[in-house]
């Protein structure tokens, strides 16, 4: 190797700078201690949403997902690579951020855990590209896998719940919004729609965004009334729709897949519309009179007994239900309820929300 600035009869006495043997020896060093620390990191990130997968979902296929994307990523691992590390020289391992230090709940584990595995992976991505020319490619195709990843686990979690969930709860206007809110989520509850038809966007927004806040601090699932664009605002889990709301089929286009679509319906017609639509679950009502649907006629406990037998999806029961006539609609076949008022207007919706609950869990939920 010619030295910096001498002539070479190959470039036609062009001089060529070239760097000393030493330099590029040392950089090449640095970018294997880069390349090493970043595989571990996608690793290690891939584990913990592997044990969540296997053990939090019992999801085989999502965690053989993550032990296949490790095994890939391990096969990158060189020994140049591990001879490179140099762990008490590194001067990021103090380095912290008060975030690290604690998680809010498991959905906040898992993003920062998939957030870490994504930057790693871009890191591996364009760093590899210096090293062997398939590397950066390689890392390029298995961070989209691990962007699907996030995306089904993060909608098979949203539909778990939704299947455990018993009770619906459907904001109407009141000054004590969220603390009504909140006393319900205490008794157990695990699903939130804030519908608001009266207030300005401003005051919706800001409210779902503290709902859906709120929700998630308790672990359970916040639906919009609705609206797909403040959804989408303030990254709810779902959006729920009326027959004269959006289709269904452009909903799930703005949605994406992972987030949860319901519909209401009042009729077999309706609802056989609704599943063929994509739905990921139905009202089914109104079964009572009730001024929150201001004339819409009763559809009785004939059509809970009809869903019972004709529903492939869950479905909720909504419509003027009571403490007091929780258990006709339970007796017709309602595993799940929705409701309004008899939460909303509650003294004690704790209790009237674990009322319900022990009412609820009295029959095994089949869709």
């Amino acid at each position: 190797m010619k030295e910096a600035g001498c002539d070479d009869e190959s470039t036609n006495g062009v001089v060529v700078m070239v760097e000393p043997y030493s330099q590029t020896e040392q950089i090449q060093h640095v970018i294997y201690r880069i390349l090493d620390a970043n595989l571990d990191r996608a690793r290690e990130g891939l584990r913990i949403i592997e044990e969540w997968c296997r053990f939090g979902l019992n999801n085989a296929q999502l965690a053989l997902e993550c032990k296949h994307l490790r095994q890939e990523i391990a096969n990158w691992h060189t020994a140049q690579m591990r001879a490179a590390r140099d762990t008490l020289g590194d001067a990021g391992t103090e380095l912290s951020h008060p975030q690290e230090e604690q998680r809010a709940n498991i959905k906040s584990l898992l993003q920062a855990n998939f957030g870490r595995v994504q930057e790693a992976m871009r890191v591996l991505e364009e760093y590899g590209k210096l090293t062997h020319p398939n590397m950066g490619k390689a890392f390029k195709q298995m961070r989209y896998r691990v962007y699907t990843l996030e995306s089904t686990l993060l909608g098979y979690q949203r539909h778990q719940l939704l299947l455990r969930s018993r009770l619906y709860l459907v904001t109407s206007q009141s000054e004590n919004l969220l603390s009504t809110v909140e006393a319900a989520l205490k008794g157990g509850l695990t699903l939130l729609q804030y519908r608001d038809k009266i207030g300005d966007d401003t005051v919706r927004l800001e409210q779902a965004m503290k709902l859906r806040q709120l929700c998630h601090s308790y672990g359970a699932l916040f639906i919009m009334n609705d609206r797909v664009d403040l959804a989408l605002a303030v990254d709810a889990d779902g959006v729920h729709l009326g027959q004269q709301d959006m289709p269904i089929a452009i909903a799930r286009q703005l949605l994406g897949p992972q987030r949860l679509i319901g519909r209401s319906t009042t009729n077999s017609k309706e609802m056989q519309g609704a599943i063929a639509d994509g739905a990921d679950y139905i009202g089914v009502g109104p079964v009572y009179e009730t001024p929150t649907k201001v004339g819409k006629a009763a559809v009785g406990v004939e059509y809970v007994s009809y869903a019972a037998k004709n529903s492939p999806i869950p479905w909720f029961a909504i419509g003027g239900i009571d403490p007091n006539n929780i258990n006709e609609v339970i007796d017709a076949g309602a595993q799940r309820v929705a409701v309004v008022r008899s939460l909303m207007e509650a003294e004690q919706p704790t209790l009237v929300t674990q009322y319900f609950l022990s009412q609820l869990y009295r029959v095994k939920a089949n869709a």
